[in-house]
């Protein structure tokens, strides 16, 4: 993963502590680490970066009210919320689970841009390429039709290992992402006719109707909430018979979570509903992990949708 954002104090006495105290937090010392970020703050009281940071550590602590006040601190300070602290107050349960600020998936992917296949690939046993070309396959082998598409477009395309494993049977390839650096390495791959900056829901609202036959996400649908407005799109966007195929990690309860690594994870259910609402027909769901998480498979889910 990107190293910890850090957003200057703009004092450099505030910003040595904040880097004493990440010392400390990485030696297991929270107690003394959140002393010294306060002090930090103190000094400089909108320390974003000493903000979240304290919130992390209280949370750690199991001081939940404390962590709150820390996080909401940090997004008051940053209104962009690069860190992501709302997120962090989702998942502590003191707000609704909601959509990602745009601005904390964007710095978080280009400061993922450099070693972000390395990491994802060889750290984590990135497979949700392969899975989903193996689920269209099967889809198509199953509607008797061929596996090959004039138009796909690549959601969240990162640096393009969709469009790697679907490239011998896509004969022109467009690619969305919000991060400039990874539409820099998307762009190197020669993969694309096109790659657009933006996020996948403005994305796909530009595109005309029925221009595309197949739309994927590989592991992008983890940066969305709400499901049935991509998807809604996706239907608008794709010729009838055309293909959606898209990955995202799942949990045994209901409804939509955010999990321990700020992604979303959405039930089986929610997703089969969220297909239904926006007119597809879903036409494959498995259980299947796209990615490890600590060593171990996270919990996923495969899906395929189809335009009747």
């Amino acid at each position: 993963m990107p190293a910890r954002l850090f957003l200057s104090s703009g004092d450099l006495v505030a910003d040595r502590r904040f880097e004493f105290a990440r010392d400390l937090q990485l030696k297991g010392d929270l107690p003394a680490a959140a002393e010294l970020l306060e002090q930090a703050i103190e000094l400089a009281p909108n320390f974003v970066s000493a903000w979240f940071t304290l919130g992390e550590i209280r949370r750690q602590l199991g001081q939940r009210e404390a962590a709150i006040a820390a996080l909401r601190a940090a997004r008051e300070a940053d209104p962009d919320d690069r860190h992501g602290a709302g997120l962090r107050l989702m998942q502590l349960g003191a707000e609704a689970v909601s959509a990602m600020p745009p601005a904390y998936v964007q710095t978080l992917f280009d400061q993922y841009a450099p070693r972000f296949e390395a990491a994802l690939v060889g750290d984590l046993d990135y497979r949700g390429p392969a899975l989903l070309f193996k689920a269209v396959l099967s889809v198509r082998a199953s509607a008797k039709k061929p596996a090959f598409f004039k138009r796909a477009i690549d959601l969240g395309c990162g640096t393009g290992l969709a469009a790697g494993a679907f490239a011998k049977h896509v004969d022109r390839f467009t690619g969305i992402d919000l991060s400039p650096r990874m539409i820099e390495k998307a762009r190197s791959t020669g993969l694309y006719a096109e790659l657009e900056t933006d996020d996948m829901l403005k994305g796909l609202a530009s595109k005309r109707d029925a221009s595309a036959e197949l739309i994927l996400a590989a592991d992008a649908m983890v940066y969305v909430a709400d499901l049935a407005p991509v998807l809604a799109e996706a239907r608008r966007v794709l010729v009838p018979g055309g293909v959606l195929a898209f990955t995202t990690e799942t949990h045994d309860g209901e409804g939509v979570i955010i999990g321990e690594g700020l992604r979303y994870a959405h039930s089986a259910a929610h997703v089969r509903a969220s297909v239904a609402a926006a007119g597809l027909t879903l036409a494959l769901l498995e259980d299947l992990s796209a990615r490890n998480e600590d060593n171990v498979p996270a919990p996923g889910l495969v899906a395929v949708a189809v335009k009747a």
